[in-house]
């Protein structure tokens, strides 16, 4: 945001980035978590683009290793589809290791027996975070799996928790990955989905200079309007900066909900949107029913029959897809 729309709204830091927001919802999921942690469990995160995955997370990363009770990891490969067992193993080495100099075994057996030797000696829990693990291949999944099983073998406790889009609870729950998704702990987040409006208050009051009158820079009804049509934080956060610059340009004070409409995109519900933020683009949705791309582009736009219309959303249903 332009530092002269900050100053003309009263406004000392820009929206992204201001802290983290506590719902009772996060209350329980954080609680959930900890306990599932301790536990040595495969654990995944769900909850659609936007909603606050990373943020919570990262606190509850943060928790942790203040408290000093479990040791903390977490795989930095930002290519997820490239990641292999052998990656996020090697990623454990570098979060257990107390050595100056690390040296990582490169044959698979010695390496796994001294990733045994490592988490004995530490002898604390173990939890390995992942983010963006949608873009996990089955294979490594699997490969978790097993490796918690092996970290048990010698005693100790790992816990490997995923965070990804709903598409990742949605193929933990394939026939082909039910070796591990029988044995994952899920939790949905929803992010603000019930506190959109306290989100909005907390976001203007903490970007806000001290003492400012919210209802001067941006009245009800705008506040009202952007909690009724918008889902995530990530959301709330845009469209707020898009509206105070909207207002600037037209010389508004305080951003009306008018300003409001004229921001927000007319297809922000619409169904392509919706499957994205779920994690689905058009490749993935064709993979999932097994059609060509270009298949789900006509089924997009409304261009297929009314009977091939049917069988795709049949089989979307049918993979927690939602329509």
């Amino acid at each position: 945001m332009l530092s002269d729309v900050m100053k003309n709204f009263q406004l000392v830091k820009e929206f992204r980035n201001v802290g983290y927001f506590e719902t009772e919802h996060h209350k329980r999921i954080f609680q959930e978590l900890r306990m599932a942690i301790r536990q040595g469990k495969l654990i995944a995160v769900s909850g659609i683009v936007g909603s606050g995955k990373t943020t919570t997370l990262r606190k509850i990363r943060n928790t942790l290793s203040e408290e000093n009770e479990i040791i903390v990891a977490k795989s930095l490969s930002v290519e997820k589809a490239r990641v292999t067992l052998s990656t996020l193993i090697i990623a454990l080495f570098y979060d257990l290791s107390t050595e100056k100099e690390l040296k990582i075994p490169t044959q698979a057996e010695k390496k796994e027996r001294k990733l045994q030797e490592l988490i004995k000696k530490r002898k604390k829990p173990v939890a390995l975070f992942i983010d963006e693990a949608h873009d996990l291949h089955g294979k490594t999944l699997i490969g978790l799996k097993r490796l918690i099983e092996m970290v048990q073998d010698c005693g100790g406790t790992l816990s490997v928790v995923l965070a990804g889009h709903p598409k990742l609870k949605n193929d933990l729950r394939r026939s082909s990955l039910e070796e591990i998704g029988s044995r994952t702990t899920v939790f949905d987040l929803d992010g603000v989905a019930a506190s959109k409006r306290e989100f909005i208050e907390w976001l203007l009051q903490k970007c806000s200079k001290s003492g400012t009158d919210i209802q001067s820079i941006i009245t009800d009804e705008a506040v009202d309007l952007l909690a009724e049509h918008l889902l995530t934080p990530l959301q709330i956060e845009h469209h707020l900066t898009l509206a105070f610059e909207a207002a600037y340009l037209v010389g508004e004070s305080p951003v009306s909900a008018t300003v409001v409409e004229s921001i927000l995109a007319k297809d922000i519900d619409g169904l392509e949107q919706k499957l994205t933020r779920h994690g689905y683009n058009i490749k993935t949705l064709a993979t999932t029913v097994n059609v060509q791309p270009k298949v789900i582009r006509s089924f997009l736009r409304g261009k297929l029959s009314p009977g091939q219309t049917q069988e795709i959303q049949i089989e979307m249903l049918a993979a927690g897809i939602p329509l």
